[in-house]
Formats: C-alpha cells, sequence, structure tokens
C-alpha cells in the first residue's frame, strides 16, 4: 500500500516538475520581444513578478498566518528565488541570447557542490566533481572562449547571478518540508507525537511574489515605464504579436503555474530529483528561442549545452545525501536544517 502511494506521489511530481520546466522554459522566449520592442529588462520583470503577485492575493490572504510564522521563509524566498533570479535573468537576455542565458544559469548545480564542499566543509563524489567540470568546460564552449569571449561579459555575469538565486530557489522550497520531516522523526523518537505541518507551498509562493513585487517596485520604478507599449504590438521572428498576449503568457504560465508546479514538485519529489527535471528547461527555452526567435546556436555551442545540462546532471544526482540514523535529543531544529542544505544538491528560473 504504502508502495503504491510512493510511486503514486512521484509520478505526480515528476508531471508537476516537467509542467513547471515547460511553463518557465517559454518566458525569455515571451519577454525578450518585449524587451526588443522598448521596455526595460526591469520593468518587464517587474510586471511579470507584480501581476502574478496581484492574481495570488486571495491566496496570500488565505495563509495570511505565514507572515507571523514564517517571516525569515516568505522574505528569503522572494529575495532570492522570485526577484533575484528574474531580474538576473531578464537583464541578461536582454544582452546575449536566450538559450546562452540558461545555460549559464544550469552551471547552479557545481555552485551547490561548491557551497557543500568550501563552506559547509563536507566531501563531495568524484561524480559530482566530473559533474561540475563538464559544466564548466561545456560552459566554455557555450561562450566560444576561444573566439575571444565574443558574448557581452556584463550578460553573462547577470547569468550567473542568476544561477546563485536558484540556489535559493530550490532550498527554500524544500525547507518547510524537509523542517516538518525532521521535527517528526524527533517527536516519533519520544516527543509529543504531534505532526508539524510544512508550510503550504501556494502560501510561500504568493508572499514570495509579494515581497519581489514590492523589492522591485523600488528597483524598476515603474512610474517610469512607457505603459503605451503594452497597447501595441512585439515583434516576434518577423511576426507582430500583441504585447498584452506576451505579458498574459509570461504572468499566467511562466510565473503563477511555473512556480506553483515547480515548488509543489521538489515538496513530492526532492530538490535533486526536481533539479534534474528543471535542466530540460535549458532545453525547452533554447528550441522554442531557436524557432520562435530565430536565435540560431552553432554546432559547438549545442555540443558544450548539452555537456552542461550532462554536467548538471550528474553533480545534481551526485549531490551528498543527509546522514541517516537517529536524531539525537535536543539536536532536532539543527539536523533538519542541515538536511534542508544538503538536499538541496543543485541550485537555478
Amino acid at each position: 500500500m504504502h508502495a503504491s502511494r510512493g510511486t503514486q506521489k512521484r509520478s505526480a511530481g515528476l508531471g508537476l516538475a516537467l509542467l513547471s520546466a515547460f511553463a518557465f522554459g517559454g518566458s525569455g522566449v515571451a519577454a525578450k520581444p518585449l524587451i526588443e520592442a522598448g521596455l526595460d529588462p526591469l520593468h518587464v520583470v517587474w510586471l511579470r513578478v507584480a501581476g502574478a503577485a496581484l492574481i495570488m492575493l486571495p491566496v496570500a490572504w488565505r495563509h495570511r498566518n505565514l507572515v507571523r510564522e514564517r517571516p525569515a521563509l516568505l522574505a528569503g524566498f522572494g529575495l532570492f528565488a522570485v526577484a533575484g533570479v528574474q531580474a538576473c535573468y531578464f537583464a541578461a537576455i536582454s544582452r546575449i541570447p536566450v538559450g546562452v542565458a540558461l545555460l549559464v544559469e544550469y552551471l547552479a548545480p557545481a555552485l551547490v557542490l561548491g557551497w557543500v564542499r568550501f563552506v559547509q566543509r563536507r566531501p563531495v563524489t568524484r561524480a559530482a566533481a566530473l559533474g561540475v567540470v563538464l559544466a564548466v568546460g561545456g560552459l566554455a564552449c557555450v561562450v566560444e572562449v576561444w573566439a575571444g569571449l565574443s558574448f557581452d561579459a556584463l550578460g553573462l555575469l547577470l547569468a550567473l547571478g542568476a544561477a546563485c538565486c536558484q540556489v535559493g530557489y530550490f532550498v527554500l522550497s524544500d525547507h518547510g518540508g524537509q523542517e516538518a520531516k525532521g521535527r517528526e522523526g524527533h517527536e516519533g523518537r519520544g516527543g509529543d507525537g504531534g505532526s508539524v505541518e510544512p508550510p503550504p507551498p501556494l502560501g510561500v509562493i504568493a508572499y514570495g511574489l509579494i515581497v519581489g513585487a514590492l523589492v522591485l517596485t523600488v528597483v524598476a520604478r515603474p512610474w517610469g515605464m512607457d505603459w503605451s507599449l503594452l497597447g501595441g504590438t512585439a515583434g516576434m521572428n518577423g511576426t507582430g504579436v500583441p504585447a498584452w498576449v506576451l505579458l498574459g503568457w509570461i504572468v499566467l504560465i511562466a510565473t503563477v503555474l511555473a512556480y506553483g508546479t515547480g515548488v509543489v514538485s521538489v515538496r513530492m519529489l526532492s530538490p535533486q530529483v526536481a533539479g534534474v527535471v528543471a535542466c530540460l528547461e535549458a532545453v525547452i527555452a533554447t528550441v522554442l528561442a531557436w524557432v520562435l526567435l530565430g536565435e540560431h546556436l552553432s554546432a559547438p555551442q549545442l555540443i558544450g549545452g548539452f555537456t552542461v545540462l550532462t554536467g548538471a546532471f550528474i553533480a545534481q544526482s551526485s549531490a551528498p545525501k543527509p546522514p541517516s540514523g537517529p536524531v539525537a535529543a535536543g539536536a532536532g531544529a539543527a539536523a533538519a536544517a542541515a538536511e534542508s542544505e544538503l538536499s538541496a544538491g543543485r541550485a537555478s528560473h
């Protein structure tokens, strides 16, 4: 019975992770025409996050107790998983191709392993180290270092910034669930036997979007935006598309649906597994940019992109696992925090 339920849960989680990857993968393709039509990248990010926050307001009100119970989690999710990822990514695609920006962003597993090895001072497996080497080598092909780094250096730095913020997305998405599991394990070994409910994922997303919108309002200063551009059209590889249609796609599909399915899938699977599936986002975005925007990548860049994703997969699936065994009395909170960090063997949007 339990095995059957576990299989069903895993299958549902994989389906949600795939849906999230497809939804996230289309964000850059819809956003770039708006940026090329004259909208500032930060204004597009603000429209995306603020629009999604408005849609999620009823959910935020329903889970208003989270503001008192989990203020740090909500603030972190808003700053890193929402504002940081989106601002860095959209600014990056205004300077470099969509596919390249996402492939750089998916160096995140290497960043997580670097954190585990050099900050937490825990050993990493040889397979994980190999994944890092492959990812970095693939990135060198993507940016064509032999051509004198022809890509915009600032654009690459912004994409790396998005990768750093992606670490926060997966760690914070899984944080509540891991914390609850750790506490339940402790209680089962002599506690009061009560259950600890993880924070509802939709509530975390709703408040994360609200925090992100507030932060981006200060940074983007939308009162200086040319709102008339939203009533016009944006060119998508020579074809005019209404700007409001692209914005609607970004808000509803690439933000509300993408974050909702993504966070739930992390809870149902684990950051490791969800992160591996999320690597498909880079492939989806690259293919869509090729078809819809005419952004053709050279053969070495395609090979490099495949190598980056292979390295990310190896690094992700070979991440250190949390130690098993009884949770020491008096150390339940510390063990839960360690689990939440170590289980996030990946990083990215």
